[in-house]
C-alpha cells in the first residue's frame, strides 16, 4: 500500500513526498482510515512505529476539509506525558501541514508561559500540550477548550503511570462531550481498558504488534559485573567497539548526573537528561547528541520517554528498570525502522532478580558474557535497589512501581511518528507556526 491509497488530499501527500516517504508502517496503514471515518480509536503500538503520524496525517485531513465549528479556539487538543514528546508531535504537524493553512502550536512546563499566551491568543487549530502547563491556561483562562473536536491520549499507558490521571480527568471535563477520540498507548492493561471505557464510543481497536513484544532486529546482551565495576565496563565497551553514540539508562536523576561526570572525565563526551534539567539544557543535549558532538546521553526513563532519534545503534541498561515492561521500552529506542540495533544490560548480583523478571516477559532467557577482568565477585551479597522500589526482585507498592511525579522516574521510550524510514518528527520546540516551516 502507498500513501497515495489512503485519501489523503495532494497537499499532505507532497509533504509526505518531501519527506521521502512512500509507504505507510502497519499502525499508519490501520489507524489513518479509521480516524478519517470519525470512529474513536483505541491503539496499541509499540515504541517506533510510527505512531504520531498515524493520527496527524488523518487528523489534518479532516481539519482542512471541514470547516471550523468555533473560530479561534483549538480545535483538536493532543496531550502527551512529557516535553519532548510534545514538541516531537507538534514538529509532526508542522511537517505534514507545511502546505495546509493550519496553525498549531505547542504548550509545556519548563519555559516561559508568556509566549504560550500569545500563540493562543492569536488562535489555533491544532494544540498539542502536556497536562501540568494546560491547565495552568485554563486557570488563567488563556486558553478555551470548548471548540474541540478531536482529542488524543498519546501515550495514555505513561500518563498513567506518571501521575496524570486526575489531571486528564480534569480535561475531560473542559472538552465537548460530542467528540472524537483517540487513545494510543504501548499495551492496552487494565487500567488503560478502564479509562477507555469512559471516554471513547464503540471504538475501533488497532494492535500492531505482540504485548511486550521487544524489536525483533535489536541484539540483547547481558554483562554480568558488580556494581562498582559498571562504570569501567561501559567505558571498556564504549572505548573498544568504538561506540559513537549511546543511550545509557538511568534509575535516577542523581545517577545520571554523576555517570556523565565520570564519562567526561574519562575523555567520553556526555550529557544527563531528566526532569530536573530545564527545558533549553534537555534541547541542546539531544541536538547534540543526534548530531554526534555527544557520545553519549545519560536518561532516565521519563525524560527519554518520546525522544526520537534515527537510526540509533546502541542502548545500555546501567541499570536495569524496576518494571519489566519498561526494559522493552528502553530497548524498543534501537532497532527502529529497519535498521539493526544493539541493547546492552550492565548487571550486579542486585539485579537478579529484575533480571528473571524481564526474561519471564520475554519469555526467554538473555545471553550473558563475562567480560575478561570483570567477573562478578562470588563473595557479594545482594543488597536491596537503592530507591526501595524493588529488593532482590521483590516489588513493592503498587502494582506499577508506586511511580508518581516527585518519585524515581520510570516509563520508557515510544514514539514519535516517522513512516517508513525512519524519523518523520524531529522535535524542535517552536512555539507556534501558520503554514510555514521553521527550521
Amino acid at each position: 500500500m502507498s500513501f497515495t491509497e489512503l485519501g489523503l488530499r495532494a497537499e499532505i501527500l507532497r509533504a509526505i513526498a518531501e519527506e521521502g516517504y512512500t509507504e505507510p508502517t502497519p499502525i499508519q496503514a490501520k489507524a489513518i482510515p479509521v480516524v478519517l471515518a470519525g470512529r474513536d480509536l483505541m491503539a496499541a503500538a509499540q515504541t517506533g512505529t510510527g505512531k504520531t503520524a498515524g493520527f496527524t496525517l488523518p487528523i489534518l485531513q479532516l481539519l482542512s476539509t471541514k470547516p471550523a465549528t468555533a473560530r479561534g479556539k483549538p480545535r483538536v487538543l493532543v496531550l502527551t506525558p512529557t516535553r519532548e514528546l510534545a514538541a516531537q508531535v507538534e514538529e509532526s504537524v508542522r511537517t505534514y501541514g507545511h502546505f495546509l493553512p493550519l496553525k498549531s502550536t505547542l504548550v509545556f512546563g519548563g519555559v516561559g508561559i508568556g509566549p504560550q499566551i500569545k500563540a493562543l491568543k492569536s488562535g489555533v487549530d491544532i494544540l498539542v500540550a502536556t497536562p501540568g502547563r494546560l491547565l495552568d491556561h485554563v486557570g488563567q483562562r488563556t486558553v478555551d477548550l470548548s471548540g474541540i473536536e478531536i482529542l488524543v491520549l498519546d501515550e495514555a499507558d505513561r500518563m498513567l503511570d506518571m501521575g496524570f490521571i486526575h489531571d486528564i480527568r480534569k480535561v475531560l471535563a473542559l472538552v465537548p462531550k460530542q467528540k472524537q477520540t483517540l487513545l494510543f498507548s504501548a499495551t492496552f492493561s487494565d487500567e488503560i481498558r478502564g479509562l477507555a471505557n469512559g471516554l471513547l464510543r464503540e471504538p475501533q481497536l488497532v494492535e500492531v504488534a505482540p504485548r511486550n513484544a521487544t524489536a525483533e532486529l535489536v541484539s540483547q546482551r547481558v554483562y554480568p559485573v558488580d556494581k562498582a565495576r559498571k562504570r569501567d565496563l561501559l567505558i571498556k565497551l564504549i572505548d573498544d567497539h568504538h561506540w559513537h553514540q549511546v543511550l545509557v539508562f538511568m534509575r535516577t536523576k542523581h545517577g545520571a548526573n554523576t555517570l556523565a561526570e565520570k564519562l567526561n572525565k574519562a575523555d567520553i563526551s556526555a550529557a544527563a537528561i531528566h526532569g530536573n534539567k530545564s527545558q533549553g539544557a534537555r534541547t541542546r543535549a539531544l541536538a547534540d547528541f543526534k548530531s554526534m558532538k555527544l557520545n553519549v546521553l545519560v536518561a532516565t526513563d521519563i525524560a527519554a520517554r518520546g525522544l526520537d532519534i534515527d537510526q540509533l545503534p546502541h542502548v545500555v541498561n546501567f541499570e536495569l528498570p524496576n518494571v519489566p515492561e519498561d526494559y522493552v521500552h528502553r530497548i524498543g529506542r534501537t532497532g527502529r525502522a529497519g535498521a539493526s540495533g544493539h541493547a546492552v544490560s550492565l548487571v550486579c548480583v542486585d539485579e537478579l532478580g529484575l533480571l528473571r523478571d524481564i526474561e519471564r516477559l520475554l519469555k526467554k532467557p538473555i545471553e550473558k558474557i563475562v567480560l575478561p577482568g570483570f567477573e562478578p565477585d562470588p563473595s557479594i551479597r545482594a543488597e536491596p535497589i537503592e530507591n526501595g522500589k524493588r529488593g532482590q526482585g521483590q516489588r513493592s507498592g503498587s502494582p506499577r512501581g508506586g511511580n508518581r511525579p516527585g518519585n524515581a522516574p520510570k516509563g520508557a521510550p515510544p514514539r514519535p511518528g516517522q513512516p517508513q524510514r525512519g524519523n518523520a518528527s524531529r522535535g524542535n520546540a517552536a512555539q507556534h507556526h501558520s503554514g510555514s516551516r521553521h527550521r
